[in-house]
């Protein structure tokens, strides 16, 4: 288990010392994976930035994904899921919601400053941990379109399932902990308290150059 998620971070890095990484950015999700990216980004010497994908939730059961969002507007969907003609309206009108969720969230999370290049850059993904990675692959889509680098998935939890879909999407897959029962992210740490806007805030502008 992992005690916090800056001890997640430390961890994770340990393993990210095998790549020589060309100016390296740290690519995390909010909120939770700042936390651990924030880490990861200063043990590599590298920039941290945030990247978000939302999930867009079935019509009566918003907590089950059928979809993922990302900045741009592109609909990412489970990769053995297929897509009901009947619900191709719901996905579209709710990511075109999602789209403008994110972009108001992302401008609130910079502090309204602009994001970092990704093109020609190696480029660490980074999480707090997975559960279905179903906005993780958006993310690792998102990325992609922009032409980055070496692109690494890192985590310091998931399902090997998880894993197993994702590793096909990106260059490498670094995850120190795949235990063969997985219920929640949390279980794998002892302190994995809610993080709070003000604490991306804050790693995101901790990162910036003096």
């Amino acid at each position: 288990m992992y005690r916090d998620r800056q001890d997640a971070g430390k961890r994770l890095s340990q393993h990210l010392s095998q790549f020589k990484l060309e100016r390296p950015l740290v690519l995390a999700i909010p909120r939770g994976g700042v936390v651990v990216g924030a880490e990861v980004a200063r043990e590599i010497g590298g920039d941290l930035d945030i990247v978000m994908a939302k999930k867009i939730g079935a019509r009566f059961n918003p907590e089950f994904a059928i979809g993922a969002v990302d900045l741009d507007g592109h609909v990412t969907l489970p990769p053995r899921g297929t897509q009901h003609m009947l619900l191709t309206g719901y996905i579209n009108e709710q990511a075109a919601k999602l789209k403008d969720e994110i972009a108001e969230q992302m401008k609130f999370l910079r502090d309204n400053k602009p994001g970092k290049q990704i093109t020609g850059r190696d480029v660490v993904l980074v999480d707090d941990g997975l559960a279905t990675g179903l906005t993780a692959l958006a993310a690792v889509k998102y990325i992609r379109r922009y032409e980055s680098g070496l692109l690494i998935l890192a985590v310091p939890v998931s399902p090997k399932e998880t894993l197993g879909f994702l590793e096909e999407y990106v260059d490498h897959v670094v995850c120190p902990l795949t235990p063969p029962m997985f219920y929640a992210v949390g279980q794998w740490y002892v302190e994995f308290d809610q993080v709070a806007d003000d604490v991306v805030k804050k790693s995101l502008c901790s990162s910036e150059p003096s």
